[in-house]
């Protein structure tokens, strides 16, 4: 019969302080020899706080105030660490002590065995003659993928970090490396100062080099991790800082280099993000991107953007209200915008309030806003600068009747004042005065099976109308419309104050939807715009030939183009949506398409874009492009990735790349080729190769447990 003790406070509690923190024991036999001496035997477990002690048996003498423990033995201290051993000497708190033929086990990963192990003070744990894994090993298979090798480890449970002393890295049993020295974090901790993993890339154009990173943390709420990149073309230094507050947070990425492509210049870019919460509920974001030359991020690999963007928001949005500013500034990378760059606006600002009062079952919406634009060219025309203020006032309100009609009525009028410079096709000042009123009517009809299947079907129309008085303004916010089905039930789909729909219309529309307690959905939007009139607010009575809905919109003429759209999930496995814009004669204007599968071993997404050719909108030819990215389980340990980028209009990739990858429970190789086939005056058609390998059991790294090895027999 199992002897249980529950208050062995003078047995294994700590000697300093005055209140003592009570131990549990529970053993199959328990004795007291002589006047000092307990004796547990069988199946003995030891509870004290966080820590738990399993052993054959236990031998407490109070004259020393040591613990002497047979094996086998299992140490726990939370779910963190485990240690393993044939015998041991401890102390009545367990915090320190000598174990012999021991293993410590970090979070469940990382292995170390030793012959012998000291626990000092509670807080350090060193290991003698130590092998140190996070690789499973089997009796077929004794040879680890990879281990350290030391005279001595320590590990400071505090710090959470791993000093290893004369260390000897082996892959597959073949020493490759000898530190006399090495400091490593342990599994639990994420953040750690020190080098991280290299990583080999070779490009076609800067030939092969290393990136060392190293990661330096600046307290607990920043770090910044410096990466030489070296190669016998290129000397750059890339950089990234990283910092928490209290009411936000920002990042810099930043390089800078000398290399064999620019011989002659300093070659640089700068990327900074960030977002606070500042008081009162307002928020504030901020971008900077700036960069030395058109080239250097494409060939570097930092990014694909063509343009950048600076700029700061201040916005706040609340039941009631909503505030937004913003200001931005442009700069282009596009080799043929180059020449023209000072004719780019070179800054764009806006303010916009938004209130909303009830009023009469409804509510009275008062919206201010402001904007100015400006470019660096005085070129009549071409260096258009304009500025504009404006105040709308409107009322709207909604119910539902008897019948189950769903109705929203909007009434009201908007303003503007315009001023205007370096442009004589307008007047220096302008104001223009725009009415408007929508009623917009639904009637949701839905049906349930006896299955739990739902369906819904609700035919939508909304009649506007809309007019726009005054003088002829430029167009600056409203040159590229879309047609989704977002705005199909929208008063205007033009995206800015520059333009506005005008004449009466409607729009007409049905949506269905379908659920399965099967977990597919089914969602499908299909309508169109008619018009009284083709004409729309093209200009204000003024030529301009950015304004206006141009034919690749699908809102040209009378009446729009059809528009279809739908999107299918089919539980967390398989995500499509697509939109069509086609007119009476089932000519397609634009047609997209993506979709994505996530399976056990297959994960895939892809997506297919055509947009007819339109002038207009500076695309003068057609848009006809499939990309396709994925991931393939090739077995156990390896991952196939593929991806590519297909220009069907000039028969020919964009982009393709492969990728290999291997992963273990201990250790993870990714290997990777891609080549670029684009070329321009500035970028030549470039390949690029990189292989990276990671460590598991060192940092928070982590492996998907599927990849574990698995030992036979």
């Amino acid at each position: 019969m199992r002897a249980i003790c529950l208050s062995l406070a003078l047995a294994l509690a700590p000697l300093s302080g005055t209140a003592q923190e009570l131990a549990t024991l529970v053993a199959d036999e328990l004795r007291v020899e002589g006047d000092d001496v307990l004796v547990a035997a069988g199946s003995v477990e030891v509870l004290y706080g966080e820590t738990r002690l399993e052993a054959a048996g236990i031998v407490y003498d109070q004259s020393t105030d040591r613990i002497s423990v047979t094996g086998p033995i299992t140490l726990e201290e939370g779910d963190q660490i485990l240690v393993l051993a044939d015998q041991a000497e401890l102390d009545a708190d367990l915090a320190d002590g000598i174990l012999r033929s021991a293993r410590l086990v970090l979070d469940r990963q990382l292995q170390l065995a030793a012959t012998q192990i000291a626990r000092v003070e509670g807080r350090y744990t060193q290991l003698s003659n130590t092998v140190a894994s996070s690789c499973e090993i089997c009796a077929a298979n004794p040879t680890p993928t990879w281990e350290i090798r030391a005279r001595r480890v320590i590990h400071d449970e505090q710090e959470r970090l791993l000093y290893f002393d004369n260390a000897t890295f082996r892959l597959l049993g073949v020493p490759v490396a000898y530190f006399p020295r090495l400091r490593l974090p342990d599994p639990t901790l994420s953040r750690s100062s020190g080098f991280l993993i290299p990583r080999l890339r070779t490009t076609s154009r800067l030939g092969t080099g290393f990136k060392i990173p190293y990661f330096q943390t600046l307290g607990s709420h920043a770090d910044v991790t410096l990466s030489p990149y070296l190669s016998g073309s290129t000397s750059t230094l890339e950089t990234t800082y990283r910092q928490t507050f209290p009411n936000g947070a920002l990042r810099f990425d930043a390089a800078i280099t000398r290399d064999d492509l620019l011989p002659d210049e300093t070659r640089h870019y700068v990327f900074a993000r960030g977002a606070f919460d500042l008081p009162r509920g307002f928020q504030l974001e901020f971008d900077v991107e700036q960069v030395s030359d058109e080239s250097y991020l494409i060939d570097y690999g930092y990014a694909d953007t063509d343009r950048l963007e600076t700029g700061v928001r201040i916005f706040r949005a609340r039941a009631k209200d909503l505030f937004n500013a913003s200001i931005v500034s442009f700069d282009t990378l596009r080799g043929a915008e180059g020449a023209i760059s000072d004719r780019l606006p070179s800054y764009y600002g806006t303010v916009d309030y938004q209130r909303a009062t009830p009023f009469a079952q409804g509510e009275v919406v008062l919206d201010v806003n402001a904007a100015t634009l400006s470019r660096s060219s005085t070129i009549d025309g071409a260096g258009r600068d304009v500025s504009r203020l404006g105040m709308g006032l409107s009322y709207r309100r909604d119910w539902i009747t008897r019948t189950g009609i769903a109705g929203e009525a909007e009434a009201g009028i908007a303003g503007a004042l315009y001023t205007i410079h370096n442009d004589s096709r307008f007047g220096s000042e302008a104001a223009r005065l725009t009415p408007y009123a929508s009623v917009d009517l639904r009637l949701p009809l839905q049906r349930s099976s006896a299955g739990g299947v739902r369906e819904l079907i609700e035919p939508m129309v909304q009649l506007a109308w809309s007019d726009v008085t005054g003088d002829a303004v430029p167009n600056e916010d409203s040159i590229l419309a879309e047609f989704d089905e977002g705005n199909l039930m929208a008063l205007s789909r033009f995206p800015g104050d520059d333009r506005i729909e005008t004449g009466a219309r409607a729009n007409v529309g049905v949506r269905f939807t379908r659920t399965s307690p099967e977990g597919w959905t089914l969602g499908a939007v299909a309508g169109r715009v008619f018009r009284t009139t083709s004409e729309n607010d093209l200009d204000g009575g003024a030529s301009d030939s950015t304004g206006g809905f141009t034919r690749g919109s699908g809102l040209g003429g009378k009446s729009s183009d059809w528009l279809a759209a739908a999107q299918v999930r089919l539980g967390e496995r398989i995500a499509f949506t697509g939109r069509t814009l086609f007119d009476d004669e089932l000519e397609l204007t634009k047609n997209e398409a993506r979709l994505g599968y996530l399976g056990e071993r297959l994960a895939l997404e892809t997506a297919y874009v055509f947009l007819d050719g339109e002038p207009a909108e500076n695309r003068p030819r057609d848009t006809h492009e499939l990309t396709l990215e994925g991931e393939w389980r090739l077995s156990r340990h390896w991952i196939g990735k593929f991806d590519t980028r297909y220009d069907f209009d000039v028969d020919r990739a964009q982009r393709s790349g492969l990728g290999l990858e291997y992963r273990s429970e201990c250790i993870s190789v990714d290997m990777s080729l891609s080549r670029r086939f684009t070329q321009t005056d500035i970028v030549d058609p470039a390949t690029e190769f990189g292989i990276t390998v990671a460590l598991a059991g060192f940092g928070d790294s982590r492996v998907d447990e599927t990849f574990r090895k698995r030992c036979d027999g």
